[in-house]
């Protein structure tokens, strides 16, 4: 997958552009708009991992105050996708291969756990919800490079989280949500891996349809740990030079 070419925060670059704009003054408090601003530009690689971020560029490029801006970063910081260097400021994070690992067993974990309370605990309607949901992602099978096939996966997780009706999971899975998009956003599509992936996801459905909490833990952690497999497959045919888990 090509990535979109980053553009400087100061705005020099012909490929900068106005994030000011982006920011409404009213609806949701100030700061929440800028932090999910500044995650959408960091998980669609606008800033890149290792892009410096520094606040009085922020500042100028959306402007807002300096306290809005370190509000945002410290909260980008706890959720892994900005990480402070002494003498040198803050940064986009760089995962190491082991940051990577555990994100994505955490998520297994989580995921398997969801889908275990959505079939002990969804209604008919949120189970037909989940299998109509099943038949879009299996639609856009071929339509991973232009967004369409991650876009419905995406929904299908967000009708399986409301349907497992448990907060707490689903606030700690979106916030595992950015980290992954950033270390997905830097591979490259593998052939045949979109079939494999809703064939699993089908799995994890069929399971949920005959109201079997512990087939459908498991096929939704093994789908996530497949996906995994294939990221560090990818990963570990980078260059070794960079040491990062990021290629």
């Amino acid at each position: 997958m090509s990535a979109p070419e980053p553009a400087s925060l100061d705005g020099s670059d012909d490929g900068a552009y106005d994030l000011a704009s982006q920011v409404e003054r009213v609806a949701a408090p100030l700061r929440e708009q800028v932090l999910d601003l500044l995650r959408r530009e960091i998980v669609e690689l606008r800033l890149r991992p290792g892009q410096r971020l520094v606040e009085r560029e922020l500042i100028a490029r959306i402007g807002v105050s300096r306290t809005t801006i370190r509000e945002a970063l410290r909260q980008l910081a706890a959720e892994g996708l900005v990480t402070t260097i002494p003498q040198k400021g803050a940064i986009v994070a760089v995962p190491s291969a082991k940051e990577a690992a555990e994100v994505y067993e955490v998520r297994a974990l989580l995921e398997g756990a969801a889908a275990k309370e959505f079939a002990l605990n969804a209604s008919e309607a949120q189970v037909l919800a989940l299998e109509q949901a099943l038949q879009a992602v299996a639609d856009t099978e071929s339509s991973v490079e232009d967004g369409a096939f991650l876009a419905a996966k995406n929904r299908f997780y967000e009708i399986l989280f409301e349907g497992a009706g448990n907060s707490t999971i689903k606030s700690i899975l979106e916030g595992l949500q950015a980290r992954v998009a950033v270390l997905r956003a830097t591979t490259v599509a593998v052939p045949g891996r979109a079939h494999v992936s809703v064939e699993e996801i089908r799995a994890i459905v069929e399971a949920i349809e005959r109201r079997d909490p512990e087939a459908a833990e498991a096929a939704a952690a093994y789908h996530v740990r497949q996906a995994a497999a294939t990221l560090f497959s990818q990963l570990e045919t980078a260059a070794p030079a960079e040491g990062s888990a990021t290629a």
